[in-house]
């Protein structure tokens, strides 16, 4: 037989369900429990006092030798007196029932939560490019078809199925493929890209908000932004618009970069023997010397230089020669007589290029 007796000396005040209707049950509860503590902070006194007698007299027995001697006696009988009072006392603490307070004790009190670790150090710029060029060779397909879905449905079935889309390289892809359709003016099918590029992003910063993978919780936001939340909605229209005009403006911005390369390409390929830019060259001149080289006339160009001061023509028609506008006749010997004779008499003997190398005007 299983002995229960050691529930009878239990004092719990909590397992009571029976109460009078007219009284508040956790509030004989609350000063049950009250009344408890104060026994046990008394009888903790009690416990206390007998070893603080018997300090003091223990301090009064390290006076002076005789003093020691005549007080032994009583000394004795106090100590016999205490150590009766300790024996009571633990006789009375064995017999005190058990309750919420003292029926058990901590053997040891611990919490861990269990967090996502922050990632140490960032990916080199390297490391980050590397990965989003092999994911895109990848997936390229997948993420395109996902940029080409207008129904909330379809983009939240298909990220079910291709859960692994759901990350910073498809959202990076999506803004790279915008800005290229814009320069292409394919601007309808940019608003569309744009619109799955916006809903990507918005995933990303809920798991973020969350501290989760994005994976995770891109069914949280076709749950909120289908429930037609009007403010939810209104942000991410809004930020739909700012990212349609950062789209144009980068696409802008890369035209115009493109054009100044094209023209930087097409200068390098003009420059003349001395490195400079025949239209540039051109565009300097005199009006009479520009109407000259528009009629390709060299008699016109000597009549209009003899009427110039010698030190500006020459330096003119040197950068004539510069460019490859015009290019000095070698044919002759009367040339080499010529330039023997003075340095600016051989820029009159200049013979036009042939062809389209002489139409700088166009």
């Amino acid at each position: 037989m299983v002995d229960y007796s050691v529930w009878d000396h239990i004092e719990v005040s909590d397992d009571e369900d029976e109460t009078h209707p007219n009284i508040d049950t956790a509030s004989l509860f609350r000063w049950r429990h009250q009344a408890r503590v104060e026994r046990m902070e008394q009888f903790q006194k009690e416990k206390e006092e007998p070893g603080q007698g018997l300090e003091v007299a223990e301090g009064t027995s390290t006076q002076g030798g005789l003093e020691r001697l005549q007080a032994e006696p009583r000394l004795r009988k106090e100590e016999r007196s205490w150590e009766q009072k300790l024996e009571g006392l633990r006789k009375k603490e064995k017999s005190m029932p058990w309750n919420v307070d003292t029926l058990s004790k901590d053997g040891f009190s611990k919490s861990m939560v269990n967090i996502k670790p922050e990632q140490a150090e960032e990916d080199s710029e390297e490391a980050r490019e590397q990965k989003h060029k092999t994911f895109v060779e990848k997936y390229e397909k997948q993420i395109k078809h996902f940029g080409m879905l207008r129904r909330w449905d379809d983009s939240q079935k298909y990220l079910s199925d291709n859960a692994h889309l759901v990350c910073e390289e498809t959202a990076n892809y999506l803004v790279i493929w915008c800005i290229d359709l814009e320069v292409e003016e394919k601007c309808a099918l940019m608003e569309q890209v744009a619109h799955q590029t916006i809903v990507m992003q918005f995933i990303l910063e809920l798991a973020k908000s969350l501290k989760v993978d994005p994976r995770a919780c891109f069914r949280q936001f076709f749950t909120k932004i289908k429930t037609a939340d009007r403010q939810y909605m209104e942000g991410f229209n809004d930020e739909l618009e700012a990212f349609k005009e950062r789209v144009r403006g980068r696409a802008k911005l890369r035209i115009e970069k493109a054009m100044k390369e094209y023209e930087e390409e097409e200068r390098k390929k003009r420059l003349g023997p001395g490195g400079l830019d025949p239209v540039e060259v051109y565009e300097s001149l005199p009006e009479e010397l520009q109407k000259c080289f528009d009629v390709k006339d060299v008699q016109m160009l000597q009549d209009a230089i003899s009427k110039m001061d010698p030190t500006d023509a020459k330096y003119h028609m040197q950068r004539c020669i510069d460019s490859g506008l015009w290019v000095p006749n070698s044919k002759s010997s009367e040339a080499k007589e010529r330039e023997e004779a003075g340095p600016g008499d051989p820029l009159l003997e200049a013979a036009p290029k042939s062809g389209d190398e002489k139409d700088v005007s166009a």
